[in-house]
């Protein structure tokens, strides 16, 4: 069995991981990127879909992951008054990781396979004569800027937010560190993720839609509303566009859209990457359950992985965007939506499910 993935990103590699686990032979076709991969990114993994990434693509050693057992979310607007706070008997709600060393651990584990093999997209490369090939069982695409990609996957629901996020990694003095911190500012919410006792990653998301910002204000802005640490640097600025999107039709042919490509949210919540996972433990039960019967992989395996999925990845990306509204809403006008916010915040069934619903995503 043959599978081809377009992209070099975490979700091609984890997926490629999961594939190679199963002896399935893999083929990533990339295009070569002068650019280093981001040392200031990072993401948030739930603690189900570590375990399972952990089960089912790659053990991490313990020094590339940080545990976060309570998130705090305050408001500007009720002066700096916590609003929810989620926390599960001091138990790990979700890990964060480096993007950049969980792609070396990925990329370092793949290159040691017999069964994976990486391929340049050069200048004349086509993909007209990938497709004609028939040489792979499944072409699954995680990139969203190839022709493939142009063609056979336009028809998506698009939101641009008018934001950009601006992430950096704060260095700050020692403390114990395992709380993450969401502050809703009248610009935006910026969270607050530690990845060691001296280190946070801040994911500042910004309106500008009436005046852009440059780092030095989006640094003043971060230390205005630092809950708690003592900063002696932080990194190089990073800074992009966010918009949403979800599209319609998850494949065509044999040919599958995924990650991004798929669905793309705002990451206020940091549940991107944890709705990918999801969709690579869908895929993979699906295609571990044709291998069990002993069936080749065809394009009966897309049609079930677009059925399982589809509806429930809509609700989720739609409760995402709700979330960012509510906030917007609130702070754009004088309400008590906060005020409303906190009496359910001291309901323990309603914040068990919530705890729940980030954890494991819908079920449907």
């Amino acid at each position: 069995m043959n599978v081809c993935i377009i992209g070099d990103g975490l979700t091609s590699l984890s997926l490629a991981k999961n594939l190679i686990n199963k002896k399935i032979n893999v083929h990533i076709y990339y295009k070569k990127i002068v650019t280093k991969f981001s040392s200031n990114r990072t993401i948030g993994i739930s603690k189900d879909n570590l375990e399972f990434f952990e089960k089912n693509i790659i053990k991490l050693p313990k020094k590339n992951k940080w545990e976060i057992n309570k998130i705090e979310i305050y408001s500007k607007k009720l002066k700096n008054n916590k609003i929810l706070n989620f926390e599960n008997n001091n138990k790990e709600l979700f890990y964060m990781l480096k993007n950049d060393e969980l792609y070396k651990l990925l990329n370092d584990k793949l290159t040691k396979s017999k069964f994976f093999k990486k391929k340049v997209i050069n200048l004349f490369f086509s993909y007209n004569e990938l497709l004609k090939k028939n040489k792979y069982d499944l072409i699954i695409n995680c990139d969203q800027n190839n022709p493939i990609s142009k063609k056979y996957f336009i028809k998506k629901i698009e939101k641009d937010y008018k934001n950009f996020a601006y992430t950096t990694i704060l260095v700050h003095e020692k403390l114990r560190n395992n709380s993450a911190i969401q502050v809703f500012t009248k610009l935006g919410p910026i969270a607050f993720l530690p990845i060691s006792k001296t280190k946070t990653s801040v994911v500042c998301s910004v309106d500008t839609s009436h005046k852009t910002y440059n780092d030095n204000e989006i640094l003043e802005l971060i230390k205005k509303h630092n809950p708690q640490f003592k900063i002696k640097k932080n990194s190089k600025f990073i800074s992009f566009p966010l918009k949403s999107s979800i599209l319609r039709k998850y494949y065509h042919i044999n040919i599958l859209a995924f990650g991004e490509l798929l669905h793309k949210i705002h990451p206020l919540a940091g549940q991107g990457f944890n709705m990918t996972i999801r969709d690579i433990k869908d895929l993979s039960e699906i295609i571990q359950n044709r291998i069990n019967i002993g069936l080749q992989l065809d394009t009966l395996i897309l049609e079930e992985f677009e059925r399982k999925t589809k509806n429930r990845n809509f609700i989720f990306s739609s409760g995402i965007d709700f979330i960012y509204e509510f906030f917007n809403f609130d702070k754009k006008r004088r309400t008590n939506l906060n005020k409303i916010l906190k009496y359910f915040g001291s309901n323990k069934t309603f914040m068990s499910s919530v705890i729940k619903l980030a954890d494991k995503g819908i079920n449907i």
